[in-house]
């Protein structure tokens, strides 16, 4: 993708930093999923979903292909993932500790009102 920079005064680092606080600003998957809609393209949307789908299947120690099987998601596709896994910043395992942390006190909270 091409970069360039139209306001001098604003970073390319500045502006990542803005698009992350207007996403942590949302705070239902409804508003997210709007957000999304309006930000990506259809096609990117869905190479987010691809990306985030094999995820779990990945630090489950799936294979390749039996992933692809599962999602469709193409062989390449999971294989970036993987990498990022192993060698990125960290976002993809925050992100699934994260959600499981929200899932357990969904569950917790729903014992509760038993």
């Amino acid at each position: 993708m091409k970069r360039r920079q139209l306001d001098p005064e604003k970073s390319a680092t500045s502006a990542e930093q803005d698009l992350c606080r207007a996403l942590l600003s949302l705070r239902t998957p409804a508003q997210m999923h709007a957000f999304l809609r309006d930000l990506c393209t259809p096609a990117e949307l869905e190479a987010l979903v691809d990306r985030w789908q094999v995820v779990p299947y990945l630090l489950q120690g799936m294979a390749y292909r039996d992933i692809h099987a599962h999602t469709a998601v193409s062989v390449t596709t999971i294989g970036r993932v993987a990498r990022f896994l192993k060698q990125g910043s960290g976002g993809y395992r925050a992100a699934i500790a994260h959600d499981a942390q929200r899932g357990r006190a969904r569950s917790a909270a729903g014992k509760t009102r038993k």
